[in-house]
């Protein structure tokens, strides 16, 4: 082999090695590194926009829109177009055009035809700026209550979750409110008020927060109003340790134990055989009352009576141990009394 074939076998296997090798002023490179990227990448299409909204998105009045032309970005580039009430925008070169009622996806379509006529193969993307035609009230004990765009398909957990979650003092339900002419809510516990043309559904929490049921966790339209009412609060007063109110949070109702624990017990007079629950009948202000038997209770002899809202547990106090009570009382006094005049 000669000399000059020998450095040309080097120079080969050098140039597989160290990469780029300067032959006669001209690069060489060899690479196994696969095919580079093409410089020029096209315009990204709306798969998911800009703001993570997917491309079936339906556009309507009062949503504000951007757009995206290889070309001539100096007519759209920081400019905004609001989609009008009567569901039209207009926009530079194409004019006035109908968006309301079309996804994002189809709305790039039509401008691509559009643009035809200034662009050759013209590559159109449309994100949403501003969202303002799925509005949707939110009442009641959650963080941020208000007005917010549900921006796509919502369940109502996830408009729960938008409004910032519950408040500590959330009650048991959720009441979503429709009008008819969106259709009647499809859930287990809803009513029809005819006068308001409104359906009304009625949610326990639990169903969709500690225990998801996917048909109570309803899908949320334009136009609903979702409430979160505040709990309600049951009572204990007489010859208990701590009398007053006790919010139920996220419980439908409390048995008479649990509220007699929130008391911290019964005092020492009270006639815990003739305790009484006093139920409010709903939407009167008539009670009805129920014999409680504590003692009964508290020994297991006897099942639990559970209190719902404004319902009252009344623990009356025995004259006897009262009177027993004074008794004692009064001898206390008249021994430290003796021993302390009495007795220098």
């Amino acid at each position: 082999m000669t000399r000059t074939a020998i450095f040309f076998c080097v120079l080969l296997c050098a140039s597989c090695v160290f990469g780029p090798v300067m032959i006669q002023g001209e690069e060489k490179e060899i690479s196994n590194s696969g095919p580079t990227r093409p410089r020029n990448v096209e315009p990204q299409t709306a798969n998911v926009g800009a703001n993570g909204v997917s491309p079936d998105y339906v556009l309507g009045p009062g949503d504000q829109i951007s757009l995206i032309v290889p070309g001539i970005e100096d007519q759209f580039n920081e400019k905004l177009f609001r989609i009008d009430a009567s569901g039209d925008v207009t926009l530079p070169l194409v004019g006035r055009m109908h968006a309301s009622g079309l996804s994002t996806a189809a709305l790039e379509a039509c401008l691509r035809d559009r643009f035809t006529n200034f662009l050759k193969d013209p590559r159109i993307v449309v994100n949403i700026a501003f969202f303002g035609s799925e509005p949707v009230s939110i009442l009641g004990a959650v963080k941020n209550p208000g007005i917010i765009q549900l921006q796509g398909r919502k369940n109502l957990f996830e408009v729960l979750s938008m409004a910032g979650g519950l408040q500590p003092g959330a009650g048991y339900l959720v009441q979503v409110t429709r009008s008819l002419a969106n259709g009647t809510i499809p859930t287990s516990n809803v009513r029809t008020d005819a006068s308001s043309e409104v359906s009304i559904a009625s949610i326990r929490l639990k169903d969709i927060i500690n225990i998801p049921n996917a048909s109570e966790n309803i899908e949320i339209r334009p136009g609903d109003t979702v409430s979160v009412p505040k709990a309600g609060i049951v009572y204990v007063v007489g010859s208990v340790s701590k009398p007053g109110g006790y919010p139920l949070d996220e419980n439908e109702s409390l048995s008479a134990l649990q509220v007699l624990a929130l008391a911290e017990g019964l005092q020492v007079t009270a006639s815990a055989s003739k305790a009484r629950v006093l139920h409010l009948l709903p939407g009167t202000s008539t009670r009805t009352e129920t014999p409680v038997d504590l003692n009964r209770l508290m020994a297991g002899k006897t099942a639990d009576v559970q209190l719902r809202a404004e319902d009252i547990l009344f623990v009356p106090a025995s004259k006897a141990k009262k009177a027993g009570l004074r008794t004692v009382d009064a001898i206390v006094n008249a021994a430290t009394y003796s021993t302390v005049y009495l007795h220098p």
